[in-house]
């Protein structure tokens, strides 16, 4: 029934059969679809096939004062637990896949069967991995064999003595230096991925409510919830953002949240508004994901985060330990250092430091998931697989499903209830995320220190993935960076100005919103990247309407045409210095004309006479159809492919291009990764460069000098795609401009534009969230050679003493410096 992303909703009328009083009663509800039992107009559980999820009890023990019919509401998504997707787990929604309800019943739970069953898997699972050097699986192995020879299926009776027999081997203790392992619940929700935002609405209420039943039965789990989402009634997030969303939607689930959180067992961490990408949004956005995601804890929870929670993104920028420690935090957690390609991490409890100096106390949960099942092999993993072991004796544990939602389930309670403190395995304790970092925190004083970025090992295409939502982030960013300059000057110039507090924080919600980690990396479902390309045009929209207001508002005076103002122009600068460029503005009868003008910093000023320039620029057409272009501070010449053959600082004739090599040089890579398109840019990619060379559109001069010269040209890209590029030179500007068009319709291709410099560095060095880092132009090692594709944000630089050469751009973030060439990843 039913085609993807819509919902049914099915009446369900229920008779419990007298016979089945004292008896454990289920409603049992098997569907490939995400489903939600309603109660009294209340979600009451969660139902994920997926997730093993399947049941709703009604009853723990049918009493005769119990109703006996009832009526439930069962609300199905036309979604899995990962999408819509054909086949794999990762797959773009599939058009023609339909949902089915396979089962729907009412039954009696035999919880005696199941407690063995589940002391079984134990005893099994212990005899098989603690090897035969291990007494204790011999030991194991043969209570199991025991309980198989005393236990009758046929008589219920022989069940307690062989629950016994297990109980006696669980209750033998492990010595004093037995290594602890904190388990918390856990629910990684992504908040758009291979579903769009609204879907995670509903995932939240799914996912939450049954971690509510849970604690009802189970008063000593802990859930460690890192997602607050909320923002407009038709938009979703994560981190504050996804508390927010069942507040809205869910009231009363919210308010049982709210007590389970004053009990101390729903814990609120993160400490951002969603958990976003770690290397992509800008410093200043970065502090708002803490601010706005911070703010909400207190209000709604009375207390802030201490604790950073990041599992799951691509990559981690050295500039955070300063921002978390400046935001009140001193802890952080992830594990996606444990997918790199190439070099395992050597460590999973450090002291990782910025660049500022600031630490903060890192662990990567040694059993590398976030979504464990409580087993006995991942807790032998967790403690084999911890680097530090002999440093600290505690590690965390993560269990309950995730990504798409569903947490944990009450076979992995009472898995761990049986391993709590049981000789041969590691202690297990339920813990919550202070508990773990305070035993961390007294062990601290052996750790090591790991400085600079946590750079992850794949996923490197991320950078440069939907180039329409990196473009849009960084222009939204500088919108709202712009608005909030404005209003600020314009409040402090007049008080009958209302600065916009309300309209921006909506506003930056959106923003914060896109910077998800499946979102602004562009690793989600083409609906998702509709969804965020509609956020990014409502900023811009309302964005240019509150520029205007503040403007309005700061220069009323000069606006008006009675202040002897006619003919002349407002410039405003919101940066923080004096700049001198040549700007275009309206002439009449609808034309642009140019001018050069000096506004002062974070200032405005009124231009009626144009400065002019100590040297105007000059464009000259050679006779081989090359063209050169100069205006006093530097000189270029560019072939007829619109590649730089020459960029010389005119005062010092100083050579940028190595003899025989062009600058703006586009290539073409293919782009077929070992593992995930739109995630992943492998090594390989670079063995199969092809300059571009197919000139649809030979170099023409377009402006011929004066204020401004510019020159054009198009290209063939593969065998559909066409770029066409504009060259600009402004007087008194020290460097080139390119704007480039792309129409790009290939397929697992990777589109470059290269500039080698005669400059030689063994570091090249990039901008990053208020500051920048130094990453090296060779590959001696593997980590390096493993940063063959990295990110930066406004400019990369490569220099010696006295000279180098920038790369700046206003969009893109996929970058690299080898050797002595610069590239930018399109």
């Amino acid at each position: 029934f039913s085609s993807r992303w819509e919902t049914c909703w099915f009446k369900v009328e229920l008779s419990i059969p007298p016979a089945w009083a004292g008896q454990e009663v289920h409603f049992v509800w098997e569907s490939d679809g995400e489903g939600m039992v309603w109660r009294d107009a209340q979600p009451v559980q969660g139902l994920t096939k997926e997730g093993e999820k399947t049941s709703y009890i009604l009853t723990s023990s049918m009493k005769e004062t119990e109703p006996h019919s009832l009526t439930l509401y069962v609300e199905l998504a036309c979604n899995g637990l990962f999408g819509a997707g054909k086949g794999s787990m990762i797959a773009p929604p599939d058009p023609d896949k339909r949902f089915t309800l396979s089962k729907a019943e009412l039954v009696v739970f035999n919880r005696d069967v199941y407690e063995l069953l589940v002391d079984l898997e134990i005893l099994l699972d212990m005899a098989q991995l603690l090897g035969e050097e291990n007494q204790r699986s011999f030991q194991a192995l043969c209570t199991a064999n025991q309980m198989v020879n005393v236990c009758d299926v046929t008589d219920p009776s022989t069940f307690p003595a062989a629950r016994a027999l297990a109980a006696a081997i669980f209750s033998q203790r492990n010595g004093e230096s037995q290594h602890t392992i904190h388990a918390m619940g856990h629910c990684h929700i992504d908040s758009a991925w291979l579903w769009p935002y609204e879907e995670t609405i509903r995932k939240c209420a799914r996912s939450w409510v049954t971690v509510v039943r849970l604690m009802e039965r189970n008063p000593e789990l802990t859930f460690a919830c890192s997602q607050v989402v909320g923002a407009e009634p038709d938009l979703c997030a994560l981190q504050a953002q996804q508390f927010e969303w069942v507040r809205s939607w869910y009231p009363g689930l919210y308010k049982q949240i709210q007590d389970f959180v004053a009990k101390g067992q729903f814990i609120p961490v993160g400490g951002t508004w969603v958990e976003m990408d770690g290397n992509l949004p800008s410093g200043e956005s970065m502090v708002r994901q803490f601010l706005q995601g911070q703010r909400f804890f207190q209000q709604q929870f009375g207390r802030v985060c201490s604790e950073f929670w990041l599992p799951d993104t691509f990559g981690y920028s050295a500039q955070l330990p300063q921002l978390m420690r400046g935001c009140g935090i001193r802890r952080f957690l992830t594990q996606k250092l444990s997918w790199n390609l190439v070099n395992s991490f050597p460590h999973h409890t450090f002291f990782w430091e910025g660049i500022d100096g600031s630490r903060v106390l890192t662990h990567f949960p040694p059993g590398d998931s976030y979504g464990m099942h409580g087993r006995v092999e991942e807790m032998l993993k967790t403690v084999k697989n911890n680097k530090d072991k002999g440093r600290v004796n505690h590690s965390a544990f993560l269990f309950g499903f995730g990504d798409g939602g569903g947490g944990p389930t009450q076979k992995m309670l009472d898995r761990m209830k049986r391993m709590s403190d049981t000789d041969g395995l590691p202690r297990v304790q339920i813990s919550t995320p202070d508990q773990l970092f305070s035993a961390l925190e007294k062990e601290s004083s052996q750790l090591y220190t790991w400085v600079g970025e946590l750079f992850l090992e794949l996923h490197n295409g991320t950078y440069t993935s939907q180039a329409q939502i990196k473009k849009g982030n960084r222009e939204c960013e500088r919108i709202l960076h712009d608005v909030e300059v404005l209003s600020t000057l314009a409040m402090a110039r007049g008080s009958e100005f209302q600065y916009p507090a309300s309209q921006l924080q909506r506003l930056w919600r959106l923003l914060l919103l896109n910077q998800f980690h499946d979102v602004l990396p562009g690793s989600c479902i083409q609906l998702v990247v509709e969804d965020a390309l509609q956020y990014y045009a409502e900023i811009r929209r309302a964005g240019a309407g509150l520029q205007q207001e503040a403007v309005q508002s700061l220069c009323r005076e000069l606006l008006e045409p009675e202040a002897g103002n006619a003919g002349s122009t407002l410039v405003v600068n919101t940066l923080p210095w004096e700049r001198t460029e040549v700007i275009s503005k309206a002439g009449p009868a609808g034309t642009e004309t140019l001018a050069l003008v000096t506004v002062p910093s974070m200032g405005y000023a009124v231009v009626r006479e144009p400065l002019l320039p100590p040297q105007p620029v000059v464009v000259r057409k050679q006779e081989d159809g090359s063209i050169a272009m100069e205006n006093g501070v530097i000189a270029a010449c560019l072939d007829v492919m619109g590649r730089v053959t020459s960029l010389r600082l005119v005062e010092s004739q100083r050579e940028s291009i190595p003899d025989g090599c062009c600058a703006n040089q586009f290539a073409l890579f293919d782009d077929v990764p070992l593992y995930w398109d739109a995630w992943d840019v492998m090594d390989y990619h670079l063995e199969t460069r092809k300059p571009v060379t197919t000139v649809l559109k030979p170099l023409e001069v377009t402006l011929a000098g004066g204020l401004r010269g510019s020159v054009s040209f198009s290209l063939q890209i593969g065998k559909s795609s066409t770029l066409t590029q504009e060259i600009i030179l402004d007087a008194t500007c020290p460097y080139l401009r390119f704007l480039t068009q792309v129409e790009w319709k290939e397929a697992h291709k990777f589109l470059k534009v290269e500039f080698p410099v005669q400059v030689r560095s063994t570091n090249a060095t990039y901008e990053i969230q208020f500051g920048h880092l130094q990453r090296p132009t060779h590959w001696n090692t593997s980590w390096d050679w493993a940063r063959f594709e990295v990110w930066a944000h406004k400019w990369l630089d490569l220099s010696e003493h006295g000279f180098g050469v920038a790369l700046l751009n206003d969009c893109k973030y996929g970058a690299s410096a080898h050797g002595n060439v610069l590239s930018l990843s399109l």
